[in-house]
């Protein structure tokens, strides 16, 4: 009896050092993610109280001082538009971005529907040719593109944007499209094509809906990358009207070296809420989009 009293003070005991170590890892986790956090949020708080502050408020304190209120901040955000031209770059933007990244991303749920759900000789080799697209440095593309474009009439024009967006957008959807096709089960497509479904009608009443979740990530991830294109934006167009929101905030920033620190700061706050704004909407079928791609 007492070895069994014993035996039972010890594993409390164990019990109780694994509990106590456990809470040390978690508090050194918790403020480990709270010091991360704190340098990732300091440039947030470095743009939010330079665009509340006026010109002269901003050259006479501190950068890092609190704003006197809130009225300046109409004032940048209007120079920053009209200085900038910021319409034209987040209306290009917004439109390559929902185009090219919606139709990139459906494209390749029907390339990858066919890659993974049918049976046909080479299938492998047009899924390394296709998913080779994301192997090479997208910056070698950028000569061959530029006269191609030129031959073409397409350099400086809002469809051939679009057209190198969508293009550009397609082989890493369809690698994650095609491994999460080839885990979903074929039992729906052969009851539907004993009922008579066409090939058509299964893949938009059955495959496209099922894709919802995984349609969703893959389209903010790739919207998210054609909103910071820089380097194609740049090469591949000149006028304002055509210009991306980033290209245009560059060209701001160098055309106009002497305008105020706070109408930059406007501009780039201008430049980041779409974004920002997008993934809050979607956030909840972002992260069920990313577990079902993951399973």
């Amino acid at each position: 009896m007492r070895m069994a009293v014993d035996l039972t003070t010890l594993d409390y005991g164990v019990i109780a050092r694994d509990e106590a170590r456990r809470n040390r890892e978690n508090r050194g986790v918790f403020v480990l993610m709270m010091v991360l956090s704190i340098v990732w949020l300091a440039p947030f708080y470095y743009l939010i109280v330079s665009v509340l502050k006026s010109p002269a408020e901003y050259v006479a304190s501190h950068p890092l001082a609190l704003p006197s209120g809130i009225m300046p901040l109409f004032a940048n955000v209007t120079d920053a538009w009209v200085e900038a031209r910021m319409g034209f770059g987040v209306l290009n933007s917004l439109l390559y971005g929902v185009v090219g990244a919606g139709v990139a991303v459906f494209i390749a749920i029907m390339a990858a529907h066919g890659l993974a759900r049918y049976r046909f000789s080479g299938r492998t080799f047009w899924f390394m040719l296709i998913f080779a697209g994301t192997i090479f440095p997208f910056q070698m593309y950028l000569i061959p593109l530029f006269f191609t474009y030129l031959e073409l009439g397409l350099l400086d024009t809002r469809i051939g944007m679009i057209l190198f967006y969508t293009a550009i957008c397609i082989p890493f959807p369809v690698l994650v499209m095609r491994n999460y096709l080839t885990q979903m089960s074929s039992e729906m497509d052969e009851a539907a094509r004993m009922d008579g479904c066409s090939e058509f009608r299964l893949f938009f009443s059955i495959i496209l809906p099922n894709c919802k979740g995984p349609f969703i990530a893959l389209f903010l991830l790739q919207f998210t990358w054609i909103w910071n294109d820089l380097i194609f934006s740049t090469v591949l167009t000149q006028r304002v009207e055509v210009r991306s929101v980033m290209s245009t905030l560059q060209v701001f920033q160098g055309a106009y070296a002497d305008v105020s620190q706070t109408v930059v700061m406007a501009a780039s706050l201008l430049a980041s809420l779409p974004t920002i704004l997008l993934f809050f909407v979607l956030r909840r079928h972002f992260m069920q989009g990313l577990q079902v791609s993951s399973g």
